[in-house]
């Protein structure tokens, strides 16, 4: 068939598709919706709950010679050299293009949430740390390294980025999410995918749509989100990484939301993602998805069931393997059950994607294989990067930080000399090296107490771990007390062990009852402040905790959010001052550890009043971070209270100096507030940042442009509409950290906005002068 219309690339990929499709049986057709998961485990402990029963078997030379749509995870499932892994990898590719009859090969897919999830392959921080970098740019920098090596590998579509927005700090994916601000989210979201896909890797947006909602916290729990809470925080992300990024492949949610299972919503995955958005790429299941509408939602009573609300909602694609878009389909559609022009249309996308991507070309050949370095030193140097800009210093009251370099250091906590403590529970060695508990980890991962004591050798450092990091036992109180007395003051490095389904506590599955330190960490920590020496708390975590128990008694707080494979690095250069802390909070830390659910983005009654004892108010806001530097803002007071038009626009800008005698970055924020709105709106919102580098005594001007499309909202018709009235334009530092208010009037008729409004704040730096 070499000669083929389908196999000129002179033609329009839609025609090349509709040729081949011509030409295909209903066998060949459906194996264009599925996976095949090569090597996964059967037995349900591999990777998943249910793992076993969600598996169909097979025979591979039987089942390739229809044909194959994807391969399931080659280098993700088990420890494999990145070069036999390629070579592995080419041959399967031949053996399917050599069995079918059109000579196509599979698309093949990985994970690539924080990095390549693969053996020595770099581990980069989570996304909650890139949130808290707000520097798009460098994740963008990341993502295109990352779509280069999974290139490299042969890989053509990454199972990334999260863009589900923090609504319950105890949910266990808190980590693979980028924050608690939908603004936030979306840029830095669609930065990660320009990143991948300008490296030519498909990137898949998770979890469309509402998976962070779940009622608990509970990993796939129902969704309790009301329809303007869905409209207005949980869809936008999304919208921006589709129009901004580019993204060509969606990820359907395990969740359902008021009794409609995402995998089977034709209103969010056909008429909403596809006809108004205009998506045109592949929807795919997240794993075992399409059957779970059987075994857990029950809205299907057969495999073949499943297959068809999926099918008819708009999922193209099975993933992680064959079980309901294989035989019990093809029956169904022969059946007269199925139409077979819902096959038709999910194979039709699909291959329009293999067009893309070169798989439909007489001259296909695999990767070329070649010496594949998967953790280079250019990799090393942006992981390295994106860790220091992601620690936050939160408190430093009396200038405690950084460290003196001669001071007598007692190192304490069981984060502190473990290398996973750097890690989250989709990186390679949390991931998969649990199973295979002889294989090295691949990649170097100093600890912080490695680390520190390379970064001050002229201190003298001791350490004691004190507990476990989830376990009950106490008997390492005692030396890690003594350890802290000796010393001049106490570095406890406490936080999270990232697993999955309970075998940690942060992952998928690995959901928080509260906000209180695991294990009796919190314990550990009264101790050591009660001896009197000054305590230096460094959080490596997965998600923020209530401190408000220890507010006012620590020297300082340390905040670094799973920072990768140089995170050790990074946080000892904060602690010693080679780093300059400039991250910022992604998501609110608490005061108490109860209160959940509850984020920034609150309407008035979510506030703090005389209405309930309860005060939800967190102990470190949202965008809140310090810095061992001053900054002095002075805005343009111009024009403050300035009338513009429903479509008009407003520039508000200011001037930021460094005023102290190091560099350092600043991050200013831009927040709405909408005094009165037809419906309840949050107090404030975030709707514009900017990182800027200074060095002493260097000034910027940072201008926004603000459009009032991004101060729209759904109304009580279901219509998202931007509405006259005043506004204010917040400049701060924080969202509880105002420096600068820019009253506003919208003029004019209210007017409706679509998928087509501004998403986005312009923004603008310059020099301001020395």
């Amino acid at each position: 068939m070499t000669t083929a219309p389908w196999r000129d690339p002179d033609l329009p990929a839609a025609a090349r598709v509709d040729d081949l499709l011509s030409r295909m049986t209903l066998e060949e057709k459906t194996a264009q919706l599925y996976g095949v998961w090569v090597g996964a485990d059967t037995g349900g402990e591999g990777v998943a709950p249910h793992q076993h029963d969600m598996t169909a078997t097979y025979d591979w030379d039987e089942l390739i010679a229809l044909g194959l749509g994807q391969i399931t995870r080659s280098y993700g499932t088990a420890p494999v050299d990145p070069g036999l892994g390629a070579r592995a990898l080419a041959r399967a590719q031949r053996q399917i293009a050599a069995a079918g009859r059109f000579g196509i090969p599979a698309v093949a897919h990985e994970e690539c949430l924080a990095g390549f999830t693969a053996w020595r392959a770099t581990a980069y921080p989570v996304p909650l740390a890139w949130g808290a970098s707000f520097d798009p740019g460098l994740v963008e920098d990341m993502a295109r390294r990352i779509g280069h090596d999974l290139r490299a590998a042969g890989v053509h579509q990454g199972l990334a980025p999260v863009l589900d927005v923090v609504r319950d700090l105890r949910w266990g994916r808190v980590e693979e999410t980028i924050g608690e601000d939908p603004y936030l989210v979306g840029t830095v979201g669609a930065a990660y995918v320009r990143g991948l896909e300008s490296a030519g890797v498909v990137a898949t947006l998770k979890h469309f749509a509402g998976y962070a909602a779940s009622a608990g916290a509970r990993n796939l729990a129902p969704v309790r989100a009301g329809t303007r809470e869905f409209a207005d925080i949980t869809l936008p992300p999304f919208e921006m990484a589709l129009r901004e990024g580019g993204a060509r492949s969606v990820m359907a949610a395990y969740t359902e939301t008021d009794g409609v299972p995402a995998s089977a919503d034709p209103v969010l995955l056909t008429r909403l993602l596809r006809d108004e958005w205009g998506f045109t790429g592949t929807v795919v299941s997240d794993y075992f998805g399409i059957g779970f509408l059987e075994n857990l939602h029950r809205v299907a009573g057969t495999p073949a069931q499943a297959a068809h609300a999926a099918l008819l909602a708009g999922v193209d694609v099975e993933l992680p393997t064959l079980k309901c878009y294989g035989e019990p389909l093809r029956d169904a559609v022969r059946a007269g059950e199925v139409p077979e022009e819902l096959v038709d249309r999910a194979a039709r996308r699909v291959l329009l994607q293999k067009c893309e991507l070169g798989l439909l070309d007489a001259d296909w050949a695999p990767e070329p294989v070649a010496p594949i370095d998967l953790d280079s030193t250019g990799n090393r140097a942006l992981a390295r990067r994106l860790a220091e800009e992601s620690v936050v210093l939160l408190d430093n009251p009396d200038g405690l930080l950084p460290l003196s370099p001669d001071t007598r250091i007692a190192v304490v906590g069981p984060r502190a000399d473990d290398a996973l403590a750097m890690l989250g529970c989709y990186s390679f060695p949390s991931h998969v090296l649990p199973h295979h508990p002889d294989v090295p980890t691949g990649v170097g991962i100093p600890t912080v107490l490695e680390s520190l004591r390379a970064e001050l050798p002229d201190a003298k450092v001791t350490f004691a771990p004190g507990c476990d990091t989830s376990g009950p036992d106490t008997a390492g109180f005692a030396e890690a007390v003594a350890r802290t007395a000796e010393a001049d003051v106490c570095v406890a490095v406490l936080g999270d062990r990232a697993g999955l389904f309970g075998r940690g506590t942060s992952g998928e599955g690995c959901d928080a009852a509260d906000l209180n330190l695991p294990g009796v960490q919190a314990e550990l920590l009264d101790a050591l402040v009660a001896t009197g020496v000054p305590v230096v708390l460094v959080l490596l975590t997965g998600r923020p905790y209530a401190l408000g128990r220890w507010h006012g008694r620590l020297g300082a707080v340390v905040q670094a959010f799973f920072p990768g494979e140089e995170g050790g690095p990074a946080v000892a250069g904060a602690l010693s001052g080679r780093v300059n802390p400039s991250g910022r909070l992604p998501v609110s830390v608490p005061r108490l550890p109860g209160g959940q659910p509850w984020t920034y983005l609150q309407p008035p009654l979510g506030l703090a009043g005389e209405v309930s004892n309860l005060d939800p108010t967190p102990l470190y806001p949202f965008g809140h971070g310090g810095s061992y530097t001053t900054f002095e803002w002075v805005p343009d007071t111009r024009d403050e209270n300035a009338d513009i038009g429903t479509d008009g626009s407003y520039d508000v800008s200011l001037t930021v100096r460094n005023t102290g005698d190091r560099s350092g970055a600043e991050v200013v924020q831009l927040y709405l507030h909408d005094p009165v709105a037809s419906v309840t709106r949050p107090d404030v919102r975030l709707i514009g940042y900017q990182r800027v580098e200074l060095a002493p005594g260097e000034a910027s001007r940072v201008t926004f442009r603000f459009h009032p499309d991004l101060s729209s909202f759904t109304d009580r018709s279901g219509r998202r509409v931007v509405e006259p009235g005043a506004l204010e334009l917040r400049l701060a530092a924080s969202s509880a950290d105002v420096r600068h208010t820019a009253r506003l009037r919208l003029t004019g008729p209210v007017r409706e906005v679509g998928p087509d409004r501004r998403l986005r704040c312009g923004t603008e730096v310059s020099p301001a002068g020395a």
